[in-house]
């Protein structure tokens, strides 16, 4: 790991969140059961063989002998199932500041902070020489959060950090960090357009991407068309 991604760290720390709150990990749509195999048709019983009238009321005598039918053998008790392992413990929560591999995160660092500490985070940012890359949302409605997630590249280094505040989903306010980054000043009228969040301190968030009249925000989990 890179001393800068280290030191980002030191300077996150004291804005990041006290306690994590374990999310539910993205939904992932289970495969479709596979089609149980057809019946078998049922063999057709053979048909039944007319008597010849020859012999039919005749004694015959010295009939021939039958083998007696065997006695079923007893049945054999089924070994017992073994039990069940036991269910795996549930992961640990994660931790407010993590540094990662890029090839398994996509990111070298990542930062759950405090809402009120989303500009300080992006004064950071700003002082390493990041560029802003995104700003979105996640809406977890069972929680009663939403999570605006701030996405940062460093142009020479490299480096991709992200940092993310949870904010009540009942009343949605978060400061804007258009002031630091001019850049983020779409990307929030674009959050704000698709999850309802209100960027204080923003300049305009009329709607950007949805039409001018619109009330609605369509990536809520909740929005029906």
């Amino acid at each position: 790991m890179s001393s800068s991604i280290e030191q980002l760290a030191k300077e996150f720390a004291p804005l990041a969140v006290k306690e994590m709150v374990q999310l539910p990990p993205a939904l992932v749509p289970k495969p479709a059961p596979a089609p149980k195999p057809a019946a078998a048709p049922a063999a057709a019983k053979p048909a039944a063989v007319p008597a010849d009238p020859s012999v039919v009321g005749r004694v015959i005598p010295n009939p021939p002998s039958v083998a007696p039918t065997p006695a079923p053998k007893p049945a054999v008790a089924a070994a017992p199932k073994p039990a069940p392992a036991p269910a795996a413990p549930p992961p640990p929560p994660p931790k407010p500041v993590q540094i990662w591999k890029f090839e398994d995160k996509g990111l070298h660092l990542e930062v759950t902070v405090e809402p009120a500490n989303v500009v300080a985070a992006a004064e950071i940012m700003d002082r390493h020489g990041f560029a802003i890359d995104a700003v979105t949302g996640m809406d977890w409605p069972t929680q009663g959060l939403l999570e605006v997630i701030y996405d940062f590249l460093h142009f020479q280094t490299g480096e991709r950090v992200a940092y993310r505040a949870r904010i009540a989903r009942n009343d949605p306010k978060i400061a804007t960090i258009s002031k630091v980054f001019p850049g983020a000043d779409w990307h929030e009228r674009e959050t704000h357009d698709f999850f309802g969040i209100n960027f204080v301190g923003h300049r305009d968030l009329s709607p950007f991407m949805l039409p001018d009249d619109a009330t609605y925000h369509p990536l809520l989990k909740d929005f029906k068309a």
